[in-house]
């Protein structure tokens, strides 16, 4: 199986670059921000609780990450990978998709890191915010979203980096030129 993490922060083109990838290679799609959304839209009762630690910034607990996660992984069992977009977000997340993966004969082929600067990262969101409305991208929740990462997500590359899994990838410029750099590494596994 070709199990990737597509890493970055808000706005470094995950989903954007996902889409692509999930075509090309076959896998399936993965994210942690699109089942959070789709339990508030559902309204189920962790959509409820999901809904208002978004809507405040806030990090969704490891616990209901996780379920959910593994609940989406089980669904597609024929998969031929998967492609895991805003997971994990720290190092226990990590440890516990490695134990996950384990336990069904897989594993984490490789991490590729969307690297962008704050800057670009805070023009991304704010355009997106102006089309999609999402209640995440205005500029308070973003800066909190984005401190987040600068300070707590980022802490786990250096697990990756240890496992020697870990690719950075230039997330600034055109979209298929950013989509032929990560084929590049991709390829490589």
């Amino acid at each position: 199986m070709l199990n990737l993490v597509l890493f970055g922060p808000p706005g470094a083109g995950k989903g954007t670059q996902s889409e692509k990838l999930i075509a090309k290679y076959q896998l399936v799609h993965v994210s942690t921000g699109d089942l959070f959304r789709a339990h508030v839209k559902g309204e189920t009762e962790l959509g409820k609780k999901v809904s208002q630690l978004l809507a405040e910034g806030e990090l969704v607990p490891d616990a209901i990450t996780i379920a959910m996660l593994e609940e989406e992984v089980d669904k597609n069992p024929d998969a031929k990978g998967f492609v895991f977009d805003g997971f994990p977000r720290t190092v226990p997340q990590a440890e516990e998709l490695d134990l996950f993966l384990e336990r069904k004969g897989s594993k984490i082929a490789g991490v590729i890191a969307l690297d962008v600067d704050q800057e670009e990262l805070t023009k991304r969101i704010a355009e997106r915010h102006k089309i999609s409305g999402r209640p995440d991208d205005d500029a308070e929740k973003l800066k909190k979203r984005i401190s987040e990462y600068f300070d707590k997500t980022i802490h786990v590359l250096p697990y990756y980096e240890a496992q020697g899994k870990l690719n950075k990838v230039n997330g600034i410029g055109e979209i298929s030129t950013v989509y032929n750099d990560l084929c590049a590494v991709i390829d490589q596994y």
